[in-house]
């Protein structure tokens, strides 16, 4: 493998899923995966009232992008992510890096780089 491949999970506001689709798509970031998921940590939680008692909920609904580069520069999705999702209040989210030491198209067995990198004439019309 001659180049780094890079996975980031971005995890925050369920609200904001659209925003940074669009605005990680705008700097090449085309493939991802989405997931609803839950979590907990300074935010904490909040009480609901269920047929007149009270529940503590301590676990929020939030969203996990992840996705995996490596054409595009991890600070240039870190920045873009950061720029979309910041608002200064408990919540925001989190983002994890990882390095990959290899990724497999199981459809061609391309490994490393060419894995997931799109190619143009592959596109499905």
């Amino acid at each position: 493998m001659d180049r780094k491949i890079t996975k980031i999970d971005i995890i925050t506001r369920p609200e904001k899923l659209e925003e940074l689709k669009t605005a990680l798509n705008e700097i090449g970031v085309l493939g991802m995966t989405v997931s609803q998921v839950y979590g907990c940590g300074t935010q904490g939680g909040h009480t609901e009232t269920y047929r007149g008692r009270e529940y503590e909920v301590n676990l929020v609904p939030k969203i996990k992008v992840e996705t995996v580069v490596c054409e595009i520069p991890v600070e240039k999705v870190l920045e873009t992510a950061q720029k979309i999702l910041r608002t200064g209040k408990f919540g925001d989210g989190k983002i994890f890096v990882y390095e990959l030491s290899d990724a497999v198209r199981i459809r061609t067995g391309h490994r490393g780089a060419a894995a997931i990198m799109d190619i143009p004439e592959e596109k499905i019309k």
